[in-house]
């Protein structure tokens, strides 16, 4: 018997119950394993999507974002409560509260964890938004329509502050930085959206340090006092794996769980997958760490078919895509523009629909579309292919982006 049918008839388990490992799971029936498959979820709630929380269950339109999966039919052994405190790789066991979990491959996919702001812990009104239950004790706070400060411009701090100000809350945005999206966007691209806000009725006081937050308020290093009923900290997050700090399970600088192309680790058959890893990207030249839903999708097929595959792995290499909702547009985008050394504007910035293209070497390498979907579509497809374009035809907005073909 191989070491690989040994390893897969004693089973697989999952840590994490989010998109990434549920999906896992399921990839893993659906491609054929017919071994255990064991998946383990930290929070006691069914397995939910995560992007529902900012909006519809924040705001009550829905109860919860379960996924519509039948575990039992799919004989996955879904056990909730369950959190993960211990790898012991030599012995090929996983520790945890309920007592050691054996495993015969292992799937590490924990998710990211949100950032807090030091000194705030426990302070009444503050508040993250990550889990079902952040959503359970923010929906009847906005209810209220209180006086909301909103710490972070980036993508989930403009998803929540659009929903604040669909429930009436009176909405201040601070950001540290001198501009939204700071980490994320140029600032030709980020200037446009900041105008978003206003039109939204939400303050955005940027280039603006918190220095405390009181029961309250919100103290700013410069001096300045803001009265917040509730304030909601979006500062981004980082891969949840300080559980695996003293194992030989390889991290980066970031914290993000470092595997191969074929989303191994640095431990034998133990993969790594979605917010918790990065991945080296052979279109990009760099390793990638996407905190976003489609990754956690996509990158489970590929570790499901790797564990299936013996010799014939599968390499992981996506265009990295996601989208947000904010302020009444639906903002999408694809690639990565890190390294990029052209950048194309499609249609006026100031008005409702435009898009971006980033090209380097005259090969489109991200896009971003506001209200144009289908830029994104034909766009995300001329990136997959790799093919260059006529930057004169690919910056007009009325050529298709795929008859910018040069």
């Amino acid at each position: 018997m191989s070491e690989q049918t040994e390893q897969n008839q004693r089973g697989v388990v999952i840590v994490g119950a989010g998109m990434a490992g549920v999906q896992t799971a399921v990839a893993l029936r659906e491609q054929g394993f017919t071994g255990p498959v064991t998946l383990l979820g930290a929070e006691p709630h069914q397995p939910y999507d995560r992007p529902p929380l900012s909006k519809a269950v924040l705001l009550g339109k829905a109860e919860d974002s379960a996924f519509d999966v039948d575990f039992e039919g799919l004989d996955i052994d879904l056990r909730l409560g369950t959190e993960v405190t211990g790898l012991r790789a030599a012995d090929h066991e996983l520790d945890t509260e309920a007592g050691p979990v054996p495993y015969g491959v292992l799937v590490l996919a924990t998710g990211a964890q949100p950032l807090t702001l030091p000194g705030t812990e426990g302070v009444p009104g503050v508040h993250l938004l990550r889990t079902l239950d952040d959503a359970a004790r923010l929906r009847p706070v906005l209810a209220t329509a209180p006086r909301t400060v909103v710490v972070g411009a980036g993508w989930i701090g403009a998803e929540f502050a659009t929903a604040a100000r669909e429930a009436g809350c009176e909405v201040t945005v601070v950001e540290a930085a001198e501009r939204v999206l700071a980490g994320a966007m140029p600032a030709e691209v980020a200037g446009p959206m900041a105008r978003w806000y206003e039109e939204a009725g939400a303050e955005l006081i940027t280039g603006a340090k918190v220095a405390g937050i009181e029961e309250g308020r919100v103290l700013l290093a410069d001096g300045r006092v803001l009265p917040a009923d509730a304030v909601v900290v979006g500062i981004g997050a980082r891969p949840a794996t300080g559980w695996l700090a003293g194992t030989a399970v390889e991290r980066g600088p970031d914290g993000s769980i470092t595997t191969d192309a074929y989303l191994r680790t640095s431990l034998p058959g133990v993969y790594a997958v979605g917010d918790c890893a990065s991945f080296p990207s052979g279109r990009y030249g760099k390793r990638l760490l996407v905190h976003h839903w489609d990754n956690a999708l996509q990158g489970p097929r590929t570790v499901a078919a790797n564990i299936l595959a013996g010799e014939q792995a599968q390499v992981y290499d996506p265009v990295p895509y996601f989208w947000s909702e904010q302020f009444g547009r639906f903002v999408q985008y694809a690639g990565h523009h890190g390294e990029a050394d052209t950048l194309l504007l499609r249609g006026d910035p100031a008005g409702p629909s435009w898009s971006v293209c980033w090209l380097r070497d005259g090969v489109l390498v991200a896009v971003l579309a506001v209200g144009r979907p289908r830029d994104l579509a034909q766009g995300r497809k001329l990136i997959e292919t790799a093919v260059p374009l006529d930057p004169a035809k690919a910056g007009d907005p009325s050529v298709p982006l795929k008859s910018a073909v040069a």
